[in-house]
């Protein structure tokens, strides 16, 4: 495997090591590995700063779904994303384009090897060869759209003889690479099959289709967006899985649903785990086990799954209730106390407990959230914790490290994705009876997926946060008061097109809560649809976000997001080693 490691950015200019170099691997298996390096890049990097295959806080925690969680002293380089107060200095910033430009070095470090081996005595088989380049320029356009979401404008670094014999760090960032991106996942297109029998993980076509659609997404091109989710949605190569929570469980993986999922294990010996996985979990309670409390879902986002007596969600915010919290209420604390609303009762869609914890509700096994006692800082990060990066009690014994790295992959790609993306194309293009019924399609998944189980009526804790000497809890009973129905024909959620993006994009934030991808969505719709009160849609929500969060949250009073604030800047340390080349974001 390739390993590249520097604080400079000679890693987008090195050649293979020396010890990858020669006849000796200079043949097929030679080009696996080094591919394999590549692959590996896709969950690898630093945990905050870089954030690579789940986003989580720059898709996650600079949006309304979640806040940094812990304490605010606790990596207080995270408090400029929050707080959209972002430095040019900001260490988080290079750390994600340290990350993404060493994953475009493996990639491009793949092809090159490819070359000297396709020109050698040891030629690879054509046809594997030309898949291996479509799989590494997939990974190249990958790693691109991952730098991408992040710095408005980029360097696009192909090979040396791609660039005329030019190299990485003489390529300046002129625009946001979406020309040279879609040029290399057409070639995956072109090239790449629609399965690899028994080696789950590898890109495929439809993975490459799916990512360009995204990609079209994320320039307003719907109509185009559209032809491309076609393609995946009339393969007949997907479905959606019957339980929601299949699409997260280790023991559910590379199901019929996921399109594109980063693999990841752990063992005695090893782990290629998703890097955030210590960062989420508890510091105290069962669950608990050496972690640092990060990442905890917001106010917002626990609200909007709250649902109306037809079991819809409520689109319009200002008609939304506050869901009720426990905030400052000790574990051995009664809650609800008499004359407060009772959260059990409240009637909530049923992916809410499969994304948040919450006090009362079992943790993946690991026992009945205690509430106050298995939060670190309550004032500084709420009440909640999220649930889809921890693995179930029952798989304790397969994990690493005391379950400081976990084996449960991370859907990236998945056919609920296509449903609702085509979804908001149909919106556009006015259709809105197509829009509702993708919608439906994932409504009625999540209607009839297993709900959270067991039923705990008790109001204390103890002082610790387990349930206290002869409590019961009825697992025969699901956990809450779910509700999950779809849009009933004629309803006004699909009446016009204001009303129907709102609902489609409503139903993206709660299928994909926590998964790292609202902020780029707000973003996006910000850019390229109608204003919302004369605002931007982006700066109007997290306008009203930073408002009504400020309520209770101190860390966020007097924080602004306006639209300059929609990508971070070029990190300041990059444009000092490749002076005259890279340029600032002219917003920072």
């Amino acid at each position: 495997m390739a390993i590249y490691s520097s604080c400079s950015e000679s890693f987008l200019v090195q050649e293979p090591p020396a010890a990858l170099a020669g006849s000796a691997v200079e043949n097929g298996p030679g080009v696996e590995a080094i591919l394999t390096g590549a692959y590996a890049m896709t969950t690898r990097g630093d945990i905050f700063g870089s954030a690579m295959g789940s986003d989580w806080v720059y898709g996650s925690c600079a949006s309304d779904d979640a806040y940094k969680g812990t304490t605010l002293g606790d990596q207080p380089s995270f408090n400029q994303v929050e707080q959209y107060n972002v430095l040019t200095s900001l260490d988080y910033l290079n750390q994600r384009w340290r990350d993404c430009y060493n994953g475009v070095a493996r990639a491009n470090a793949t092809l090159d090897f490819l070359k000297t081996v396709q020109a050698g005595s040891t030629p690879m088989d054509g046809t594997r060869a030309k898949q291996i380049e479509a799989e590494a320029k997939f990974l190249r356009a990958h790693f691109h759209f991952q730098a991408n979401k992040i710095f408005k404008n980029i360097p696009y670094i192909k090979t040396k003889d791609e660039q005329g014999g030019k190299w990485g760090d003489q390529i300046e960032n002129t625009d946001q690479g979406w020309g040279p991106m879609e040029e290399d996942l057409n070639f995956a297109i072109a090239n790449l099959p629609e399965s690899f029998p028994g080696a789950p993980g590898r890109a495929t076509k439809y993975a490459a289709i799916t990512m360009l659609a995204q990609a079209k997404l994320y320039q307003g091109k719907y109509s185009e967006a559209a032809t491309l989710l076609d393609q995946v949605i009339n393969s007949g190569k997907y479905r959606l899985v019957n339980n929601y929570y299949d699409n997260y469980s280790e023991e559910t993986e590379n199901n019929a649903e996921s399109i594109f999922e980063l693999q990841c294990s752990a063992s005695t010996s090893g782990d290629t785990s998703l890097r955030l996985t210590i960062a989420v979990q508890f510091t105290s309670g069962p669950a608990a086990q050496g972690g640092w409390g990060f990442y905890q879902p917001s106010q917002s986002l626990v609200d909007a799954f709250q649902v109306d007596d037809q079991g819809l969600p409520y689109l319009d915010i200002n008609k939304r209730p506050h869901f009720p919290n426990d905030m400052g209420i000790m574990s051995d604390k009664e809650y609800p106390a008499a004359g407060q609303a009772n959260p059990w009762e409240v009637p909530i869609d049923k992916r809410m407990d499969w994304t948040v914890s919450r006090r009362g509700v079992d943790y993946q096994g690991w026992g009945i959230m205690g509430g106050y006692a298995w939060i670190r800082d309550q004032a500084n990060g709420g009440p909640w914790m999220t649930v889809k990066y921890e693995v179930f009690q029952r798989n304790n014994s397969a994990q690493s490290n005391d379950r400081m790295y976990n084996n449960r992959n991370f859907r990236f790609l998945r056919y609920a994705h296509v449903l609702l993306w085509r979804a908001e194309c149909y919106v556009e293009a006015g259709d809105f009876a197509k829009a509702r019924e993708l919608v439906n399609m994932v409504r009625n998944r999540a209607k009839g997926s297993t709900p959270v189980m067991g039923l705990y009526t008790g109001k204390v804790f103890t002082a610790q946060g387990v349930l206290p000497a002869g409590a019961t809890v009825d697992w025969s009973k699901p956990a809450a008061n779910y509700k999950v129905e779809p849009y009933p024909e004629g309803h006004p959620a699909f009446a016009t097109k204001e009303a129907a993006r709102e609902a489609v994009r409503m139903e993206l934030r709660l299928e994909f809560a926590t998964e790292g991808q609202r902020f780029f969505d707000l973003r996006r719709w910000g850019q390229f649809t109608d204003p919302v009160n004369g605002k931007p849609y982006d700066v109007a929500v997290l306008s009203d976000y930073i408002t009504r969060d400020s309520e209770f949250r101190a860390v966020m009073r007097g924080s602004t997001y306006t639209d300059k604030k929609r990508y971070w800047p070029v990190p300041q340390q990059q444009i000092d080693l490749q002076m005259g080349v890279l340029k600032q974001d002219p917003n920072y």
